[in-house]
């Protein structure tokens, strides 16, 4: 974004293009090059324009055509999740909800964004409708109950197959495109923020709520969880995804600060984590349990640097940010290390499972994956390189991922024959 910003300042079409493609991208790289540029009539402009405050802009109205659109959305995806109370199925509501809440969660995100984005050639529409009725038949097909570990597999890697689908969408289909690769997962970010506070003031509300009515001999607490608490839980991705839309300033000064407080926290987080393993003599290698909960926090931590990379492109004081992620990433490096060493042992004794073969080979990839973050976080703290190649060594790896994961959804059951 840096070299097209600066190659470009004098095309007006080009900028606002690229302004549109990625704002806060855009803004961190004109306040980089401004200082070169600030005599020229557009860079004066550009610099009005996007240092615009927030408090002075005018109160949002709510226009009753959107609200409509999202509240419509809402109930679709409400009325989907309550299909095991609406009908009779041939199995049990864990089982529905277990195969169908991500499609159900993506599917409400999928019908706003191509809404909101006017999304309507005939091709794009068919292929993702044929992608979530595919997987929907697939899912719901697949064994309940006394399943082996491949279906398991399925389920839990769903979401994230999902969340690739709704990521092409938002993309609008380029998928070549590294800029936009990266704006979706900053978009992900704010979506996270914002589901966040709505689950809070949620809770709060249906605390609130509950206990009205238990004071007056009405015990509403059960139906008030299967309905209203459902409901509004499925339904929260599509409001949170319209207030992103309506209040894009909003977010932009607000993810960048969290991200700058989480990746010091969780730095500080695994290096006592760390010391006090080695400290223990904690047992990942005979110990499942624990080594479970190991990859799993390794997870998080990925995507938080992850959440933290896409923010930190964003902000002017970038060198502190980069310092703390370059650590973070040797740090989990490390912790990878450890997992993976643990993984090998557990194979070597007791022989492939699907379980630990998929475990292997996810954490191989995010092995992978830090490294070339590790390696590009050290060019940019010390060759004094741009932070954008961080971003774009990020966006270039998430194909390997999706490969990964339809790998694991299509392909374990019929290799591990439903083990």
């Amino acid at each position: 974004m840096f070299e097209e910003v600066k190659a470009n300042i004098t095309n007006p079409e080009v900028l606002e293009k690229l302004y549109r493609t990625d704002s806060k991208a855009f803004k961190a790289a004109f306040d980089k090059i401004y200082p070169e540029i600030g005599s020229s009539e557009p860079a004066k402009y550009w610099k009005i324009r996007l240092e615009y405050d927030i408090r002075s802009e005018p109160i949002k109205t709510f226009a009753m055509k959107e609200i409509m659109s999202v509240i419509a959305i809402g109930l679709i995806v409400a009325l989907l999740i309550k299909i095991p109370g609406l009908f009779r199925l041939g199995y049990n509501e864990e089982s529905f909800y277990m195969k169908n809440t991500a499609l159900i969660v993506f599917f409400g995100l999928i019908i706003y964004t191509i809404r909101i984005n006017k999304i309507y050639d005939p091709g794009k529409m068919l292929i993702t409708s044929i992608s979530f009725l595919v997987t929907a038949v697939y899912v719901n097909l697949l064994p309940w109950g006394k399943t082996g570990d491949s279906v398991n597999l399925v389920y839990i890697h769903l979401p994230i197959m999902m969340w690739f689908i709704y990521g092409i969408v938002h993309t609008g289909f380029d998928h070549k495109s590294l800029n936009k690769r990266i704006s979706f997962i900053r978009h992900n970010g704010d979506l996270a923020i914002f589901y966040a506070l709505i689950a809070i003031a949620g809770g709060i509300l249906s605390g609130i709520t509950i206990g009205l009515f238990e004071a007056i001999g009405l015990k509403i607490a059960e139906f008030y969880s299967k309905n209203i608490i459902l409901t509004g839980a499925v339904a929260a991705p599509v409001v949170a995804a319209y207030l992103i839309e309506k209040f894009p300033a909003l977010v932009n000064k607000t993810a960048p600060v969290i991200a700058g407080i989480f990746s010091p926290l969780v730095l500080l987080t695994l290096t006592v984590f760390l010391i006090t393993f080695f400290i223990t003599g904690k047992d990942p290698y005979n110990d499942r349990e624990f080594l479970l909960i190991f990859n799993l926090m390794l997870l998080g931590v990925m995507g938080i640097i992850i959440f933290s990379v896409s923010e930190t492109s964003v902000i002017q004081n970038q060198k502190f940010n980069a310092a703390i992620l370059f650590v973070l990433s040797i740090i989990t490096i490390i912790i990878d290390l450890i997992a993976l060493s643990a993984i090998f042992y557990r194979l070597g004794e007791y022989g492939i499972t699907p379980n630990r073969l998929a475990v292997l080979v996810s954490n191989i990839l995010v092995l992978i994956n830090l490294v070339l973050i590790m390696v590009v976080l050290f060019r940019v703290n010390f060759k004094k390189k741009e932070f954008n190649l961080v971003e774009k060594t990020l966006s270039r790896f998430l194909p390997v991922y999706l490969v990964w994961i339809l790998i694991v959804v299509f392909t374990f059951p019929l290799i591990f024959g439903m083990k």
